[in-house]
């Protein structure tokens, strides 16, 4: 691979957009990685970003096999050059990383590494991580070659977009979990509000029962039939706080439960009827049904929080070897020519991205007055 300026800086394009794509952390992390090998024409590359205790709460590599990575061994401490990168923001280029005295030996199953060269990824002032990449593929046998200082202003490019990329990601997740968190809080509390509605109607019926008990046993006897009622009601809503405000578990619950379960909470989250229905769908690729669940929920949060639909219906078949999503509300709608010329709008460009990104395609038809529909097509494994 030829790094001239007619090679690199599309390259760099490339891998800035492939970067854009994601919006989970370790996502961005690992295709941050994986396009920096591929830009430097590396064999190995890793981002490590650091915790506050002298480790790294995200280690990600590309180059080494999983069977290599675990027998490696525990994630590496910040010291040496490693932490001269964190520490001080400076680059590294090495001809050989054996050789400088900062360097501190490998473990045993780690492989042999010679030229080097890291940036620190950085935000303004704060150090989001170290990227580095090790042995330069050469045409030769001798290795000859190294990386070069039109490697490094490459990275660096990369490295200053990749800083931008971990950035939305992270203020991503975290505008995510307080969603969840708040639809948790309200679902909660709406919860604690009908169990407690339903102990007290209780408690007032099991009093008239035994008021009635001596008087008048046949109207007593239709008293203690209201308190079971009543009881098997409220043990019904208890057993919904504890399952319904459990995380969905998309792994180990498959998508359709979990569509299923994320429909039941918002339904009694929000005065709007939530409906889910699935037909014939049969397991999809993980990638898939991810990116299937992500379009849900950003369509259903749509619906909810700014569509004043009194109804959306969620449905899931199966089309062809893929599925079909479709999320349909009976809300105000928009124009979505208008909606297309604003951008970003109510997600419609991060889930067309989700869509492409396995393959799909998303359509979306709205109209003034007339409500909205989100579809997204997958084409199966």
């Amino acid at each position: 691979m030829s790094n001239g300026p007619g090679a690199g800086i599309p390259a760099v394009s490339t891998a800035i957009l492939a970067m854009s794509r994601h919006l989970e952390v370790r996502d961005v992390l690992k295709t941050i990685v994986a396009s920096a090998r591929e830009l430097l024409d590396a064999e190995y590359a890793a981002l490590g970003v650091p915790d506050d205790h002298g480790g790294f709460a995200q280690f990600v590599v590309d180059g080494v096999s999983a069977e290599q990575w675990k027998a490696i061994g525990p994630l590496p401490r910040q010291h040496g050059i490693l932490a001269a990168m964190l520490h001080n923001a400076t680059p590294e280029r090495l001809a050989d990383v054996r050789e400088d005295p900062r360097f501190g030996g490998w473990p045993a199953a780690h492989p042999d590494m010679s030229d080097f060269l890291g940036l620190p990824v950085a935000d303004g002032d704060e150090i989001l991580g170290a990227l580095f990449l090790a042995n330069k593929r050469c045409p030769k046998p001798e290795r000859t070659c190294g990386f070069t200082e039109e490697d490094e202003h490459l990275l660096g490019i990369l490295a200053q977009h990749a800083a931008i990329a971990l950035t939305n990601a992270r203020l991503y997740e975290r505008s995510r979990e307080l969603t969840i968190a708040g639809e948790r809080a309200r679902l909660a509390h709406e919860l604690h509000d009908a169990v407690a509605q339903k102990l007290f109607s209780l408690r007032l019926t099991a009093q008239a029962a035994t008021a009635l008990v001596d008087r008048d046993p046949a109207r007593a006897k239709g008293e203690l039939h209201q308190v079971a009622a009543l009881a098997a009601e409220a043990a019904d809503e208890l057993r919904a706080a504890v399952v319904e405000l459990r995380p969905a578990a998309l792994d180990e619950d498959g998508l359709v439960a979990t569509l299923r379960s994320q429909a039941q909470v918002l339904d009694r989250a929000h005065t709007a009827r939530v409906s889910f229905a699935a037909n014939g769908v049969r397991a999809l690729p993980a990638a898939q049904e991810e990116a299937l669940l992500r379009v849900a929920q950003e369509a259903l949060h749509n619906a909810l929080r700014h569509s004043g639909a009194g109804q959306v219906e969620v449905t899931l078949t199966r089309h062809g070897h893929g599925a079909l999503l479709r999320v349909a509300d009976n809300g105000r709608g928009f124009d979505t020519g208008q909606v297309r010329r604003a951008g970003r709008h109510l997600g419609l460009v991060s889930m067309r991205d989700r869509a492409g990104g396995v393959g799909g395609k998303l359509r979306v038809e709205s109209e003034p007055g007339r409500g909205t529909a989100v579809e997204m097509e997958v084409p199966g494994g």
